[in-house]
């Protein structure tokens, strides 16, 4: 059976998303919080770009002898396509600085855990700071 393209890309865009809700609710590294977050963006793109997708649609280039009715009928949609260009260099950017925030944190905190940052008592480990007498 052969799966329609575009429903595929639906499928993908789906479990894209889903799969950075996941990492960005659940997980404590911050690195993998932020691959998920970008997952999230990509698979937005994704989205748009399928839906952008038109069946045996040409490129939205207007040639010399075209007609313009036609044209107009096998033409995919221009739009979807500069809104997702827009976006990956968006999200290049928000990653590029996210990324620079961990590192900073990093260097504060000694570690890229979340708990360990936020100073959840119960995600952190039970031995005492160096500092601590018992």
């Amino acid at each position: 059976m052969i799966i329609d393209s575009q429903l595929a890309s639906f499928f993908t865009a789906g479990a894209l998303i889903i799969i950075g809700i996941y990492a960005a609710l659940f997980l404590d590294n911050l690195i993998k919080k932020i691959i998920g977050l970008a997952f999230i963006g990509d698979g937005a793109n994704l989205f748009i770009i399928t839906m952008g997708y038109k069946v045996n649609g040409i490129v939205y280039i207007f040639l010399p002898n075209m007609k313009i009715d036609w044209f107009a009928q096998n033409a995919s949609y221009p739009l979807p396509f500069a809104l997702v260009l827009t976006s990956i260099v968006i999200g290049a950017s928000t990653l590029a600085v996210m990324l620079a925030l961990v590192i900073v944190l990093y260097k504060k905190h000694g570690s890229i855990k979340a708990s360990k940052i936020l100073g959840d008592k119960e995600n952190q480990d039970k031995t005492p700071a160096t500092g601590d007498k018992l």
